[in-house]
């Protein structure tokens, strides 16, 4: 028996383009912008007196909104939306720069490691220089819009402590930029900046709010507009939100919990057939060989990746139970 170890190759080829991005951009931007760091980025900018607190401001702003701005860009739009919520500092024309790199890498590692002609090879490189980057960027908006929810609840409470104490509200979002670390710490660092140069709160927290497109902080914006305008105990107000967010939190954690089985066995029966050809082609490449030249051969093929995809969606809307 001869195993081919070709498709072995094309996967360690995608998994090391995949870890060469967020070296790269561990590279490029240093430790500060890893949302591991127990310092927040913004703070940790003004400490290190590469610029006033206004030149910092302008550098997170400009990076938090790059990306919807390129959106009109032919296919990035695809793209734009994630690298919005996952605040990749990399610039529109920075990521296509990566996605070529990758792209010559793996066309690289390809000729090294394959046999494949060069058509192959050019087409297989495009596609995992784009799909590492687009992979890579997916990961980082779930991870960073994850932590957001998980911090949101102890920012709030923070919040309230303080209002409790005297503190005006302004001095509230410092305190919280200050005290919670990335991503919410340096988006609250944004928003206390803003309304130190005469910006709204409530609209600041309004436009945080679409530009993550997260309900919690939809909820945070209506209160505090709601008590710039008519008054009242806006500590009591928060307090109340804190606990609802934090009932929120654990329902969907629950739900979460619930649906695990569920989701596993979605995934499993997506990823099985692949799996099983991927194993085909491995232990008995010969297999197809007495059919492959057949008519019926490509449209079966077709076929069957059309009940794959279809699969993989039907699935994925089975599991996907709305709280």
């Amino acid at each position: 028996m001869i195993i081919s170890l070709e498709p072995i190759i094309y996967g360690v080829v995608f998994v090391a383009v995949l870890l060469l991005v967020e070296g790269i951009y561990l590279t490029v931007f240093g430790k500060s912008i890893s949302l591991n760091s127990r310092v927040n980025r913004r703070y940790e900018l003004l400490e290190k007196g590469t610029g006033d607190r206004e030149e910092v401001l302008n550098q997170l702003r400009k990076e938090m909104s790059q990306h919807l701005k390129s959106r009109q860009v032919p296919l990035y739009s695809v793209l734009a939306e994630k690298a919005q919520k996952a605040n990749i500092a990399f610039s529109p024309t920075q990521l296509f720069m990566v996605m070529g790199l990758l792209g010559m890498v793996a066309f690289v590692g390809l000729s090294i490691g394959t046999a494949a002609s060069l058509p192959i090879r050019i087409m297989v490189s495009v596609v995992m220089g784009v799909g590492a980057v687009y992979v890579w960027v997916q990961a980082k908006a779930k991870k960073r819009l994850g932590l957001i929810e998980e911090q949101l609840p102890d920012a709030v409470e923070l919040m309230v402590r303080s209002l409790r104490v005297g503190h005006p509200f302004s001095n509230a979002l410092t305190i919280v930029s200050k005290e919670v670390p990335d991503p919410l710490g340096t988006e609250m660092g944004v928003i206390a900046d803003e309304s130190a140069y005469g910006r709204d709160v409530g609209e600041a927290l309004k436009d945080m709010a679409e530009r993550l497109d997260m309900q919690d902080l939809r909820f945070l914006a209506v209160a505090v507009s709601i008590q710039q305008q008519s008054g009242g105990n806006l500590a009591e107000v928060l307090d109340g939100l804190a606990k609802v967010i934090r009932s929120r939190f654990k329902l969907f954690r629950r739900v979460k919990a619930i649906t695990a089985e569920a989701q596993w066995s979605g995934k499993f029966l997506s990823g099985f057939p692949l799996l099983a050809l991927l194993m085909i082609s491995l232990m008995k490449p010969e297999y197809y060989d007495t059919v492959k030249n057949t008519p019926a051969f490509i449209p079966a093929c077709l076929t069957v990746a059309g009940f794959l995809t279809a699969n993989i969606f039907v699935m994925k809307s089975l599991v996907n139970i709305k709280v």
